[in-house]
Parts: structure tokens; C-alpha cells; sequence
């Protein structure tokens, strides 16, 4: 885990992109009838998790062979483990506590933009690779 030392700059630039992000999202487009204001804990929480969302993709990236071009894997790979983890995840967790689909599907889209904006900053801030 060495990576993400090397990359704590892009790292932490994709965890303030994608916070941005849901910030704008939430203040748009994800608005729900039960939006509960935020709090410092919350915050905490969500930087938390963001930062290390964002290290598992640097990981992903660093690892992504260069084959199918820079940015096709850039954006492809924060699709596929978003479809693959992400989307099963919450749909079963929202599904059961009564979440209607449209909310289930604001959410899932929500952190689905948080992925992209967060690969193409950590492309864009450029990953360095772990010593062999």
C-alpha cells in the first residue's frame, strides 16, 4: 500500500473533487424529501470514505494495462467497479430499508459521477507507479 504515499497529492486532490462533487450533486440533482442538513460528523465520514474510494482507484489505475488506451481505462475502470460492487451493494441496503427506485437510483448515479470525477483527477494529477 505503499501507492498511496506515493500518491497522497492525487489522492487527496480526487477525495476534494469527488466531495465537490456530491456537494453540487446533492444541491441539484440528488435533493430528496428527506435530506438531513450536514454535520461535521457526517463530513468526517464522507472525507473518510472518499479518500479511500479515491486510493482503490488509484490502485485500479496503476494496475489497469495500457492496452485499450490511457483514458478508456481511466473512465472504464471506475465503471466497472461500480457496477460490479457499488451498485449490488446499495441496491440491496437501500431495497431493504423501503427506498423507492428512483432515490436507489439518484444515489447509485451520484457516486458513479463521484468515480469518473475522481479517476480523471487522479489521471489528470498523473499516478506514480510502485517501485518493482
Amino acid at each position: 500500500m505503499t501507492y498511496i504515499l506515493d500518491n497522497i497529492v492525487a489522492i487527496l486532490a480526487a477525495t476534494l473533487a469527488g466531495l465537490a462533487f456530491g456537494f453540487v450533486w446533492y444541491r441539484t440533482i440528488g435533493r430528496t424529501p428527506d435530506a438531513r442538513p450536514l454535520t461535521p460528523g457526517f463530513g468526517a465520514v464522507a472525507f473518510v470514505a472518499e479518500f479511500w474510494l479515491a486510493s482503490i482507484l488509484a490502485g485500479a489505475l496503476i494496475l489497469a494495462p495500457p492496452q485499450a488506451g490511457v483514458w478508456v481505462m481511466t473512465l472504464a475502470t471506475p465503471v466497472v467497479i461500480w457496477i460490479g460492487f457499488l451498485v449490488p451493494a446499495f441496491a440491496v441496503s437501500f431495497a431493504r430499508r423501503g427506498f423507492p427506485a428512483g432515490a436507489i437510483a439518484r444515489e447509485v448515479a451520484h457516486w458513479l459521477g463521484v468515480m469518473l470525477v475522481q479517476a480523471a483527477v487522479l489521471r489528470l494529477v498523473d499516478l506514480v507507479q510502485p517501485p518493482v
